[in-house]
């Protein structure tokens, strides 16, 4: 059994009766995210999608992390393919009473990778130029999308985590923006497709961090505006059953 299905009983759902079907460990990651007027928000999701907002905002978050251990289920990781940096830009929707993510984008080192999920999951994958450095507790990242198929997008970061690691409590903002067991995305033809994960509850942190740039949601018209509310967590394994399509 892999490791993080140890552990169920945080789920908001039981999880999938079917086999999962690809595992990954993300490492170092940064929650980012900026509060967002929910009518702007609703300009960009799909309106088949409820936007889910905490005590009525809209939120949208970037997140960089780097992977490790990709590999499909039965199968060992291939070295130099499963263990690369990855960016996403989300925010936060419900359909059929199942809280997931939305992406915007997501950037990723590995071209095989983009390509894979592109095709798989359907989701707006993008090669790009990318590096993330342990400078002791700091990270240094950077991410310059280098695929023509998307927007141009640069984020310069450097980031680290401040004190100790909690447990978010449900019904806070933190476990709102974190806690999150399925992804949505849409078919080129149209359909809107599921894709449910499973993970252990994440062990976060506060983190501290400086954007020297960041362009990530320039093409999405959104001007990100104020501090962001920021979190760490160092790492989490990770389940992934196929998508689905979904009912709308």
């Amino acid at each position: 059994m892999h490791p993080s299905l140890g552990t169920l009983g945080h789920r908001p759902w039981a999880r999938p009766g079917g086999p999962w079907i690809m595992a990954q460990r993300w490492h170092d990651l940064l929650f980012a995210h900026w509060p967002l007027p929910p009518e702007k928000m609703r300009e960009l999701v799909p309106p088949e999608l409820e936007l889910d907002c905490f005590e009525g905002q809209s939120w949208i978050g970037i997140v960089p992390f780097r992977m490790s251990g990709v590999r499909l289920k039965g199968t060992p990781g291939v070295p130099g393919l499963s263990a690369f940096p990855e960016l996403n830009v989300r925010t936060y929707v419900k359909l059929e009473d199942k809280p997931g993510v939305w992406f915007f984008s997501l950037d990723a080192a590995s071209r095989v990778a983009v390509e894979v999920a592109r095709a798989w999951f359907h989701l707006p994958y993008f090669s790009a130029e990318m590096a993330a450095a342990g400078e002791g507790a700091e990270i240094a990242y950077r991410s310059l999308r280098t695929d023509r198929r998307g927007r141009d997008a640069l984020l310069v970061a450097r980031y680290r985590p401040v004190g100790d690691c909690f447990l978010a409590k449900t019904g806070t903002l933190a476990h709102f923006l974190t806690e999150r067991y399925c992804l949505y995305a849409r078919r080129q033809q149209g359909r809107l497709l599921r894709a449910e994960i499973h993970h252990a509850p994440w062990q976060l942190q506060n983190a501290s961090a400086t954007f020297e740039k960041n362009t990530m949601t320039a093409g999405l018209g959104v001007e990100l505006k104020g501090a962001p509310l920021l979190y760490f967590s160092k790492l989490q394994e990770v389940v992934v059953w196929a998508p689905e399509p979904v009912r709308t």
